[in-house]
């Protein structure tokens, strides 16, 4: 089984984590969409805790600043990052109430993007001193711009089944949000038609998520469901294969036929215990990605995205691609 250690290294250990401390772990050119963006009431994202002594978000050890917030929905109200505020005005799926600038910012083409957007869709954008923009800020790697948006629409699993081809991503309690940044930008690469993630226990869509991202949530129908177990069960019903990725199965992706558009749903397991039990007894197949190096670990982002593209490999004819079908 995938293995991982507090830093999100998978490690090849034996065993797929029968033991009561699991469960306790787990816990660019487009136009945007007429009069989307405009400023205007929407449902709340969840209350924020009251703010650290001083005003200011306390920094975590990997540098990242943090405030403890407590959402019941997917969250992505508060979008950080260039790349990741431009996609947002792009997609004009969600309503923005206003974004704020560092004044004084070197010139940069991507900023203009931003304003004019911004001009265009009658968004208000303030241009802030740094300090007021940090004390708003959530994340260290905000690069000047953040935008407050309508928090991201919540999907329904059944919603998530209609599509002609399902490609979905099942998330098995993962907590850390950088992780969760990096999965969600391969899927939306990867054409991932949905992503499944429980409700509780789960790092949701923080503005650590929508910085690593850039954009990538503005695109991805997401679920909340109540247990991955239960989730997991219902796809494999709705004639989806279901496929948990795992050191220690027998069988290797490469060798499971994900080809001809066939419904699938890609399992990954949490940070430091992978899979849970129920989750790996349920799926339909347990599978591995060989390793042939020194190293026996692979990122829980990086085992996805080795895993998703493989399905695009699957997927694509290779008359499509230019490229002979060589044997793996």
């Amino acid at each position: 089984m995938f293995r991982l250690s507090i830093d999100g290294e998978i490690v090849n250990a034996k065993g797929r984590g029968s033991s009561s401390n699991n469960q306790s772990k787990r816990g660019e050119g487009r136009k945007p969409k007429p009069g989307a963006g405009r400023p205007g009431p929407g449902p709340g994202g969840g209350s924020r805790s009251p703010r650290a002594r001083g005003g200011r978000p306390s920094a975590s050890k990997d540098g990242q600043a943090r405030r403890a917030t407590t959402r019941k929905g997917l969250g992505g109200d508060q979008v950080e990052g260039r790349q990741a505020v431009r996609e947002l005005l792009l997609a004009g799926s969600r309503q923005v109430r206003e974004i704020l600038m560092v004044e004084e910012l070197d010139d940069a083409p991507i900023l203009d993007d931003i304003r004019e957007l911004a001009l265009d869709m009658k968004i208000p954008l303030k241009s802030v001193t740094r300090k007021r923009f940090d004390a708003d800020a959530l994340t260290m790697s905000h690069q000047g711009v953040l935008a407050k948006a309508r928090p991201l629409e919540e999907k329904s699993l059944e919603s998530l089944l209609s599509h002609r081809a399902p490609f979905l991503l099942v998330l098995d309690g993962l907590t850390d949000p950088q992780n969760l940044g990096a999965i969600l930008r391969t899927a939306e690469c990867a054409g991932v038609t949905g992503v499944v993630m429980p409700r509780h226990r789960a790092v949701h869509v923080t503005a650590t998520v929508t910085k690593t991202a850039v954009g990538a949530i503005e695109h991805l129908p997401m679920a909340l469901v109540g247990g991955i177990p239960t989730a997991i069960q219902d796809l494999s019903k709705a004639g989806v294969l279901t496929v948990g990725l795992d050191a220690d199965g027998e069988t290797a992706l490469f060798d499971v036929d994900l080809s001809d558009d066939r419904p699938v749903a890609l399992v990954l397991g949490a940070e430091g215990s992978g899979l849970s039990r129920l989750v790996a007894k349920r799926v339909d197949v347990v599978a591995s990605l060989p390793l042939r190096g020194q190293l026996n670990s692979l990122n829980v982002a990086m085992a996805g995205a080795a895993a998703c593209f493989e399905v695009v490999r699957q997927r694509t004819p290779a008359q499509a691609s230019g490229a002979p079908d060589l044997p793996i």
